[in-house]
């Protein structure tokens, strides 16, 4: 079953859930936003009178609106069956200190007849051959369970019904039921009696997901805790907290400025997603929700890459997440650095190396740029001198491949490059390196002022990498950059040696002649930038990323109207919820691939704040 688009999501920092656009759980993940992930489907539905079931959220006679609480992760879905005139609001959130996803159910009969509603949840769990996942109900409970985790559907109402065998076999009907008690299968089915609704009666329900490490003899008292627990107020703490959050990191007082709506609703749930991607214990982010587990078409995205990291980084100290930022250097980038030195190519949010296929030099040399900037937010030395070793050894092991660069010995400069294709020397990681190594310095100048020997080396090595970048990757037939020596594509990050790492200024002779070139090959015409020429991944299409560094391009060089092009470009492809996409389909102008991808978030708020600062959103 393939889930490519989570058009929304909720979730604490230990539960993150993912929804359909008509309100179906797509995803489940505890105790961290990228591992485990629970559900492969949670469907729900009503029999009504004697209908059939009538799927909540694929039903042909349905209509549907989904908006968030304004300001929070409360996610509220309207389905209007228009058959039976039936309306159901359903809100889901997850409370700040449970392990708890709560479905709320508001159900109106507005039709002229008399209403008998039943409402079921239909669960079939992931399941493996060494992690098998079985039903068990007991105490009114559907607890599904495997040797790690258990997961548990109840409600402070009895069932009605259940069935944990052959449910593939009956849900169809709407009629469920079974002799036994705990089961071989990995989907479980219960139902609720909602009782018979009169014209324009209504009735309140919650249903309760719980995921727990405990054993499933283990969860009674839980489960009864909650049981007993006011929804309603467990739904006002949870309004109240995220409200809370989104103005206490409102730090470039955008909500009650005068700006557009849509930069509002990005901008606001930006601040409102990064928390749901990153790992409280490690401070890892994940770069997104996953979405192909499968890799049926890319090698899968909810991994903590520290390149697209420091990005993000970047983007939590502008909105004021400064303690969460010093975590992900602090705890997450010390404990997943090699003893080379370097940071492989990903990593699962805990800090446990991810399946990958190469390594990239430029993580290393951006974890070295983003712990500097860093500390120019926060200007704490002793956060440095936590983290001096960790830099010397990335510091160290950047020099190592320098020293290789330049011997032409060759032994490992091969790297992969930005987008993981090309494998080899590229200009992107160098301009990297060289803004590393000038970050090293200045890092040298606070931790140890009086010692000048290491920074004159490292003058040296930048000096050489910088002379060495000129002299190989500007072509000067074509006038332009290159972004290796082995492909002449014009490609977005050729950018990099003037933004982000600032070894040109953008009216360079280089840089000027390059933008040239971009404009005349990788810009559509709906405005958006491609990663480079004849890209084809997801049949080849705009990137948010893209059209927003070119924006930054444009800031520094001054061009305000070209940058407000490229930023309403992220404007109006953004989806319903203000969540930004990797890709953009440059017909419809919707989401393509990967829904609320953290690095574009990041590039929005990098852009918002240089606009700002440049005063050319007045």
């Amino acid at each position: 079953m393939d889930k490519y688009f989570n058009d929304a999501v909720t979730g604490n920092g230990r539960i993150t859930a993912t929804f359909s656009k008509t309100g179906e759980i797509l995803r489940f993940f505890y105790p961290y936003p990228d591992f485990r992930q629970f559900v492969e489907w949670m469907k729900m539905s009503v029999k009504v009178n004697d209908s059939l079931n009538i799927s909540l959220h694929d039903d042909i006679n349905n209509t549907y609106m989904q908006r968030y609480v304004p300001n929070t992760n409360v996610l509220q879905t309207e389905i209007f069956n228009t058959y039976f005139k039936l309306r159901v609001l359903q809100t889901d959130f997850v409370p700040i200190n449970e392990n708890l996803l709560v479905r709320n159910y508001l159900i109106k009969n507005e039709n002229t007849e008399d209403l008998n509603v039943k409402l079921l949840a239909d669960s079939k769990l992931l399941t493996d051959i060494n992690n098998d996942t079985s039903g068990f109900v007991k105490n009114n409970c559907l607890i599904q369970y495997n040797h790690d985790y258990t997961f548990a559907l109840f409600s402070n109402c009895n069932l009605y019904s259940y069935q944990v065998n052959n449910v593939e076999n009956s849900i169809w009907t709407g009629n469920i039921e079974g002799k036994d008690y705990i089961g071989l299968s990995n989907e479980s089915a219960i139902s609720y009696d909602m009782g018979v609704l009169h014209p324009n009666d209504e009735v309140r329900f919650s249903l309760f997901i719980m995921a727990s490490k405990e054993d499933e003899n283990k969860l009674d008292e839980q489960i009864e805790r909650i049981k007993k627990t006011d929804v309603n107020e467990l739904y006002t703490e949870t309004v109240e907290y995220w409200k809370r959050f989104v103005s206490q990191h409102d730090k470039l007082s955008i909500l009650n400025s005068r700006l557009d709506e849509k930069i509002k609703e990005i901008y606001t749930r930006t601040i409102l997603l990064f928390p749901l991607l990153q790992n409280s214990e490690t401070g890892g982010m994940s770069a997104g929700i996953e979405m192909d587990e499968y890799k049926t078409r890319c090698g899968r995205y909810s991994y903590c890459w520290p390149r697209d990291s420091v990005f993000i980084t970047k983007a939590q100290d502008i909105v004021g997440m400064e303690e969460e930022t010093t975590k992900f250097y602090s705890e997450f980038c010390k404990m997943t650095q090699s003893d080379s030195g370097r940071w492989e190519q990903r990593f699962y949010t805990d800090g446990r190396l991810a399946p990958s296929w190469g390594y990239q030099i430029d993580e290393t040399a951006a974890v070295v740029v983003g712990l500097y900037e860093h500390y120019l937010v926060i200007k704490d030395r002793d956060f440095l001198m936590k983290n001096v070793t960790m830099i010397q050894k990335a510091v160290n092991y950047l020099k190592l491949y320098v020293n290789d660069l330049l011997s032409k010995e060759n032994k490992f400069v091969k790297s992969y490059d930005l987008w993981e294709e090309y494998e080899g020397v590229s200009l992107y990681s160098l301009a990297n390196i060289y803004c590393a190594f000038r970050a090293a310095i200045k890092l040298n100048m606070v931790i140890l002022p009086i010692n000048g020997k290491d920074n004159i080396e490292l003058d040296e090595y930048s000096l050489k990498l910088r002379q060495y970048i000129l002299e190989n990757f500007f072509n000067e037939d074509l006038r332009t950059f290159v972004r290796n020596r082995d492909d002449m594509r014009i490609d977005i990050s050729l950018l990099g040696p003037c933004v982000p790492f600032g070894m040109l200024e953008p009216d360079s002779r280089e840089m000027l002649n390059t933008v040239q070139k971009m404009e005349m090959t990788i810009r559509t015409y709906t405005g958006g930038f491609l990663r480079y020429e004849n890209d084809n991944y997801v049949g080849g299409n705009p990137w948010v990323i893209a059209t927003l560094w070119m924006a930054l391009y444009y800031i520094e060089a001054g061009r305000k109207d070209d940058a407000l092009e490229c930023f309403n470009f992220a404007l109006k492809t953004s989806s319903d919820h203000g969540f930004l996409a990797e890709q953009i389909d440059n017909v419809t102008l919707k989401p393509k691939w990967v829904i609320g991808l953290s690095w574009s978030h990041s590039m929005f708020i990098l852009v918002l704040q240089k606009l700002l600062e440049k005063g050319m959103l007045e």
